[in-house]
């Protein structure tokens, strides 16, 4: 349902020179802090595409519903660093139990109706806007504004990773080693 977007950063030589001079837990501490910039920025390109196609008639707000979740799973899974940008009261996986297992459910996910605790209320259907139905054509505002934002996302993140390296740097040199 969802689209993997990938990509790679080619031309940043005085980053990786600085990240060789720092230990591992200052690069994962740094690297953390600015890939939550530059995710709060696609956040933010989100919710200002969510309040282009949601129907300003009803009382739901899909764009208060825009969050930012660091992806546990997946830095548990392969050390990565990831944060995921989605709309609260979205799709859960069914947990590694042996029933799960045994049913052939374990890892697969299961939608979720949303709540009208959350901040722009119930907006289970924020799917049907993004993806679209067989009757509904789609109105996609989550993947456009990755793509749209991938290079100035890029670039914060960047320059805000370069300040945690040049700061931890800084420290260490006035402990006298390496951090």
């Amino acid at each position: 349902m969802a689209d993997g977007i990938e990509f790679k950063l080619e031309g940043i030589d005085s980053l990786v020179s600085k990240l060789e001079a720092i230990s591992y837990d200052a690069k994962r501490k740094g690297g953390r802090s600015a890939l939550r910039k530059a995710a709060i920025l696609i956040q933010q390109k989100v919710a200002e595409g969510a309040k282009r196609v949601d129907d300003s008639g009803t009382e739901e707000d899909i764009s208060k519903n825009i969050t930012v979740r660091w992806n546990g799973r997946l830095f548990k899974a392969s050390g990565d660093l990831g944060f995921r940008v989605g709309v609260l009261g979205g799709a859960r996986q069914y947990g590694n139990t042996k029933e799960n297992v045994r049913a052939g459910k374990a890892g697969k996910t299961y939608e979720t109706l949303g709540s009208k605790d959350n901040p722009g209320g119930d907006t289970w259907y924020w799917r049907f806007v993004e993806f679209g139905t067989s009757r509904v054509a789609a109105r996609p505002f989550m993947r456009p504004a990755l793509a749209q934002s991938i290079s100035e996302a890029t670039s914060v993140f960047i320059s805000e990773y370069e300040k945690a390296i040049d700061r931890a740097i800084k420290r260490a040199a006035k402990k006298g080693t390496t951090a």
